[in-house]
């Protein structure tokens, strides 16, 4: 009997511990989670859905190197792409180039390559970018035709 009472407690420190990380991780990511909101709330005041989906013209293949464009162009962390990628799923962007989007914006990095160049040698550097560009391509193709098929 005592032996579960002390496997409780050591479970419960845990508990506790794991918590305490959660929270500590949640308040340290929300000045990035509302810059972005912000930021969003900005860009959605200037630029209107009319103007996002006539550069997205819905052609699954062009808006899909477009939107793999503008992530690797607009480089950030995953939490922000899933919430800049809803807000233009809402504006109507087609799902090829909002997928494309989102694993350009976190895998390819544009600004970085100096950087990366500089600690990992430049022709590292590119080649990763470059295969990271392409890949996004073809994720997202895989991704939303896996989508479509899963769905009918």
């Amino acid at each position: 009997m005592e032996r579960n009472i002390k496997k409780t407690d050591g479970r419960q420190k845990q508990l506790i511990v794991a918590f305490h990380k959660a929270l500590k991780s949640f308040i340290s990511a929300l000045p990035t989670i509302t810059g972005v909101v912000l930021l969003i709330g900005l860009f959605k005041t200037f630029i209107t859905p009319k103007m996002i989906t006539s550069v997205f013209t819905g052609e699954p293949f062009k808006d899909t190197v477009l939107g793999s464009l503008f992530g690797s162009i607009l480089t950030g962390n995953p939490i922000t792409s899933y919430i800049i990628g809803g807000e233009l799923l809402k504006d109507g962007v087609s799902l090829f180039a909002v997928t494309a989007f989102i694993v350009a914006w976190v895998t390819v990095g544009i600004f970085q390559l100096p950087a990366e160049a500089l600690f990992l040698g430049k022709k590292f550097a590119l080649i990763r970018n470059i295969l990271s560009f392409v890949l996004a391509i073809v994720v997202a193709v895989a991704t939303v035709l896996t989508l479509e098929v899963i769905i009918i």
